[in-house]
């Protein structure tokens, strides 16, 4: 009877440890992840169940949260929705979050790091837990001129203080209205994501950071600026700029923009930049080399998967391992190199600061219910794109695209605006794509924007950056300037 007996009282024991092990898992190791857990209907009434701090642009709350009587006890709203959708994201029962409510939920929740003290305070007066209030970078004038400016053409646009990194506009079009997201009718919300979710132009991604194109001629920058790192190369120096180059390795050709001439067999690197001639830039971009290329694009923020603003920024790339025609195609923005438009304003931002490439950031404040700041950004350097001399010398090309070259549309009376235009072929029977990336004022930025219109907008295959893209960058670098 005593082995039967040691026996079942080593399986019991067995049990019973195993029990321990996994209740101690469950409590303690996987607690996070089962609290915030979209699943979890007690986390859910519990998050809803008290006030979430708002989101604020320029002093005015852009989201809030108001009392209901209703299981959930609050209400998410939103004003101008539409307009800020690509900064604020949603809040949703049924869907989730996005963008800032996403990103910053910790903050808005009020369980936050940064906001311990404030919880023990509320939990020691038996004041009701508020979270805090979010304010954000994004000027209101700008924001809205980006919007206006757009219209009902697909696409975005970014504007950022090259100084600091102060993301001042964020516009995604087509946008949507969080409010039909954020409604407490679970079946009215599902069925709002599931409309928006299928919707022409997807609005619930934003285009300015979420989604990446083919930047075209705007590209050029980054080549120009690969050339002048070189040490080979200078704004004045002559370089081949045949109406048509014969691609090495290939029988395929590539062609200027109409089938133009540049000027002459050969032209200045300064002047190739201002009237974006592509065999130029093409046969540049073979001399210097992909990998030269890559290492200039990577310190403008290519292939970074890092960058938080403090949402996610999908990583533009530049591809590996080129042939010639390949790096000819790359070095003008095509072939497979991909950029988001925020990445394209980090660009500009980064010459306009002196070659100094800022971290992007769209929150400027963290401020607890009764108003103390927990968390204030400050600039933090991301990278040294390129070295002061050839940031000077890309200012003063850029300028020349303005004054003489292809984006003459962004001349602003009494301003000296550098720019450049780009239009990107998309490899598909569709109209391509209108960039344009400037800075302001040029001796003294104080924003630097991007714009892209996609396949063309109203002007469809008509369109270049020029016509398209760079009035409405010069009408946010008005509404920043003017403020």
């Amino acid at each position: 009877m005593n082995t039967p007996l040691r026996r079942l009282a080593s399986v019991v024991l067995v049990l019973f440890v195993a029990l321990m092990v996994g209740t101690s898992w469950v409590q303690y190791v996987q607690a996070d992840a089962l609290n915030n857990d979209p699943r979890n209907v007690r986390n859910l009434y519990r998050e809803f169940g008290n006030a979430r701090g708002p989101i604020v642009v320029a002093g005015q709350a852009v989201a809030s949260s108001a009392p209901v009587d209703d299981a959930f006890g609050y209400q998410r709203s939103y004003t101008d929705g539409e307009l800020y959708s690509a900064m604020t994201g949603f809040y949703s029962v049924v869907n989730g979050r996005s963008e800032l409510e996403l990103a910053a939920n910790e903050q808005l929740t009020g369980r936050g790091d940064q906001l311990f003290f404030s919880r023990i305070r509320d939990m020691l007066t038996g004041r009701k837990p508020e979270g805090a209030a979010v304010e954000t970078t994004i000027l209101p004038a700008a924001q809205l001129a980006a919007r206006e400016g757009l219209g009902d053409q697909e696409g975005a646009v970014v504007a950022i203080e090259p100084s600091t990194g102060k993301i001042l506009a964020l516009v995604s079009t087509p946008g949507f209205d969080p409010n039909v997201l954020a409604t407490h009718d679970t079946k009215a919300a599902g069925a709002a994501y599931t409309e928006l979710a299928a919707a022409p132009g997807n609005p619930l991604l934003s285009n300015a950071t979420r989604e990446t194109y083919p930047p075209g001629s705007t590209f050029k920058l980054v080549t120009a600026a690969a050339a002048l790192e070189s040490g080979a190369y200078a704004p004045d120096t002559q370089i081949p700029s045949p109406v048509v180059l014969d691609l090495p390795q290939t029988s395929a050709t590539l062609p200027n923009f109409g089938g133009e001439s540049c000027g002459g067999e050969t032209v200045s690197l300064a002047d190739a930049l201002r009237v974006s001639c592509n065999t130029a830039f093409a046969q540049l971009g073979m001399d210097l080399g992909d990998d030269a290329i890559r290492e200039q694009a990577e310190r403008f923020g290519f292939d970074d998967d890092s960058l938080r603003i403090p949402m996610r920024v999908v990583p533009s790339t530049f591809p590996a391992d080129l042939n010639a025609p390949q790096t000819a195609q790359s070095a003008i923005g095509q072939f497979s190199v991909q950029s988001t438009p925020m990445q394209i304003a980090m660009i500009s931002a980064a010459i306009a600061n002196g070659g100094k490439l800022m971290t992007p950031y769209v929150v400027q404040t963290v401020r607890s219910a009764d108003l103390t700041t927990v968390r204030d950004t400050k600039p933090e350097l991301l990278s040294t794109a390129v070295s002061p001399g050839t940031a000077a010398s890309l200012r003063d090309m850029m300028v020349g695209v303005v004054q003489s070259g292809t984006g003459q549309a962004a001349q602003i009376p009494g301003v000296q605006v550098a720019g450049k235009t780009g239009t990107a072929q998309t490899g598909t029977d569709e109209a391509p794509h209108a960039w344009f990336t400037a800075f302001a004022p040029a001796d003294a930025p104080r924003v630097a924007v991007a714009v892209l219109v996609e396949h063309g907008g109203s002007l469809g295959s008509d369109a270049t950056g020029g016509k398209v893209a760079a009035p409405i960058a010069k009408a946010v670098i008005e509404a920043v300037l003017g403020q």
